[in-house]
């Protein structure tokens, strides 16, 4: 079964735990990741990356001396995932829930990290799950680090994204079916 195939499967079956019909564009992918400096990059986490078109852009910027670690809790994407990128030794494909983070982090020895994205529909998210997700993300997000988040709601969620970050900004892309977007935050406000 192709990429298409299977996240539309996921997605019918499962809704918003999925968060779109269709895997990210390679434009969305690139958009999504854009602003991360790939020089200074030494930790680099995933979340949520279905079929991969993010991890596949990451994989390609991301120096040999960058761990990335992509958490997927899909036995199906995580299954595919393995398979694409075995021969990675700087990436790992991680089954597992988001909300183990910082437990995820620990078992492997690493404090902070310097960037998040995330595939998640956060939004979509019970209340709480948001907030122990944030909370998470301020025990290991570097001050300077970033989260890039997909989104196929242009600017719906701007205020949303702007309730946890100091600064948020949107990148539009029009050529993802549908047209999608990423937003780019910093400065993880503490105490969420």
């Amino acid at each position: 079964m192709n990429d298409l195939g299977l996240f539309l499967g996921k997605f019918l079956k499962h809704g918003t735990a999925i968060a779109s019909v269709a895997p990210s564009s390679r434009w969305l992918a690139r958009a999504t990741i854009g602003g991360v400096d790939w020089s200074t990059a030494r930790v680099v986490l995933e979340l949520g990356a279905g079929t991969g078109p993010i991890t596949r852009e990451i994989a390609l910027q991301a120096h040999a001396g960058c761990r990335v670690l992509v958490v997927e809790r899909d036995r199906d994407f995580v299954s595919l995932l393995r398979d694409r990128y075995s021969g990675r030794t700087n990436l790992e494909i991680i089954a597992a829930d988001a909300r183990e983070i910082g437990g995820l982090l620990a078992d492997r020895g690493i404090e902070s990290v310097d960037h998040v994205v995330s595939g998640l529909p956060v939004p979509s998210f019970a209340k709480t799950d948001q907030l122990a997700l944030f909370r998470s993300l301020e025990g290991v997000l570097k001050p300077d680090g970033g989260y890039h988040q997909i989104t196929e709601l242009p600017l719906v969620y701007w205020r949303f994204y702007k309730r946890f970050f100091d600064r948020v900004a949107f990148v539009f892309e029009p050529r993802n079916l549908p047209p999608a977007g990423a937003y780019r935050c910093h400065g993880l406000k503490p105490g969420i």
